[in-house]
């Protein structure tokens, strides 16, 4: 090669040198231009990410945000940004805007602009001053009133010669017979019944009637005990034909809870014949926690219902609170009693108890409104156009699905009720929270 062709060649590569050279940095100024104030980028939603360049977060996808330097050119963490820079970095996310017309006053007003709201979801609810009611509600069983149940036991010796029920569950009227006894000991005591009646009728002076009343008296008593009614003695009286069957009677109307007699099988006193409930009163034994007994009361009234009748509301009194509380459960007993006419409420079954109180009126908002934070209550509250402002809240009892507000809320005033989580993090990334992590004067900071 000659010397000429030597240095057409090395003209040429200087050449493709220099368009490479340009063309790199003419590359580099046509992509995102870098700003000097801006430290990393960040995810609203994972601080922890940290970018030199903005993209996407790699864990949730949503756009990192820049967070910019301090003056004097010192990092700013991302929860805590420059006043002034912090609209800076909410302008580099899709669909913020930095706050406009923020006063000096309101250092704590963030803004989330009404489109960027309605994409995540954001709902409100108002303020509102009502009537507080408190709920208790408990599970309970079915039991029959223990002063309506009666058991028919033998009180004298025999055999029983006819049952007239056979089976629990059947319903049965008042004085309706339920079995008979045969008793030799009954007919002898009625044969003598019998004939003191007729010596009584016979005597002819004052001294003979009073002894035979005295022996009717003695007799009529023995066969009470063993459970022959007035009436059967009234008919005896009348009838003069003793018998040697004792029929036993429902003293009410009620329900067939037990048949232990065997027909034909001996008796002797003692042994256990039929049971019978009335169910047209039955109590609830309902378990209360230990805090909700100072609420209660005997008098007041409870609705319940049962899941075997559904749509069907029952009402009953207590009747006794129980003071005795159980160590394990934490629990004690509360007796209602209910009036159940038509025997629907049965034995064992189970019934959800509920009393309303009212508690006077107060101002309240959603329980979804709240932020806990352990130590303390943050709502967000609108201020038009797009602004939030964080505030603490000193709340009261929690009412079904609202709180009673005490203290850092008005009537009327706006809170977000839904996407508090996020709304959060879009405060935490303008700094909004910062003056709530000081520390006040009466607790000052640890030290580390």
């Amino acid at each position: 090669m000659n010397k000429q062709n030597f240095q057409n060649a090395l003209t040429v590569c200087v050449l493709a040198l220099l368009i490479l050279f340009v063309a790199s940095g003419c590359g580099k100024g046509g992509g995102a231009k870098t700003d000097s104030n801006v430290d990393y980028y960040t995810c609203t939603m994972h601080p922890s990410v940290h970018a030199a360049d903005p993209g996407k977060c790699p864990i949730c996808g949503m756009e990192l945000v820049p967070v910019v330097k301090r003056e004097g050119g010192q990092p700013s963490p991302p929860d805590q940004p420059g006043k002034t820079d912090a609209n800076q970095g909410m302008a580099g996310m899709p669909g913020m805007a930095p706050p406009k017309g923020t006063d000096s006053g309101a250092v704590n007003e963030f803004s989330v602009p009404v489109e960027r709201q309605q994409q995540i979801g954001v709902t409100y609810a108002a303020v509102e001053r009502r009537p507080l009611q408190h709920t208790i509600r408990a599970v309970g069983m079915v039991e029959p009133d223990s002063t309506r149940r009666w058991s028919f036991v033998a009180r004298v010796a025999g055999y029983v010669e006819k049952l007239f029920v056979t089976s629990p569950g059947e319903i049965v009227d008042k004085d309706v017979p339920l079995l008979s006894i045969y008793s030799p000991d009954l007919l002898t005591t009625e044969r003598e019944l019998v004939s003191v009646f007729k010596m009584r009728d016979a005597a002819r002076s004052k001294e003979a009637r009073d002894t035979a009343q005295r022996l009717i008296d003695a007799a009529k008593s023995r066969l009470e005990l063993w459970n022959v009614t007035e009436d059967q003695i009234a008919e005896l009286e009348k009838s003069r034909r003793p018998s040697e069957f004792l029929i036993l009677r429902s003293p009410f109307r009620g329900i067939v809870e037990q048949v232990s007699a065997q027909q034909g099988a001996s008796v002797k006193p003692g042994d256990r014949l039929v049971d019978v409930a009335d169910l047209s009163v039955v109590w609830v034994w309902a378990e209360f926690y230990e805090n909700e007994l100072r609420m209660l009361e005997q008098g007041q009234t409870f609705a319940l219902t049962t899941g075997s009748h559904p749509g069907v509301a029952f009402e009953g009194k207590i009747t006794v609170i129980n003071p005795f509380v159980d160590p394990m459960k934490r629990t004690a007993k509360v007796r209602i009693e209910i009036a159940n006419p038509d025997f629907k409420l049965q034995p064992g079954m189970f019934v959800n108890a509920e009393l309303a109180m009212a508690m006077g009126e107060g101002l309240t908002i959603p329980v979804s409104a709240v932020m806990p934070t352990g130590t303390r209550n943050i709502v967000f509250v609108d201020k038009g156009e797009g602004k939030l402002e964080p505030r603490l809240v000193e709340l009261g009892a929690k009412y079904g699905e609202t709180y009673e507000v005490r203290e850092g809320l008005r009537e009327g005033e706006r809170v977000v009720s839904s996407a508090n989580f996020l709304i959060d993090a879009e405060a935490k990334v303008q700094g909004a929270l910062k003056s709530f992590d000081a520390p006040s004067p009466a607790q000052p900071e640890a030290k580390r």
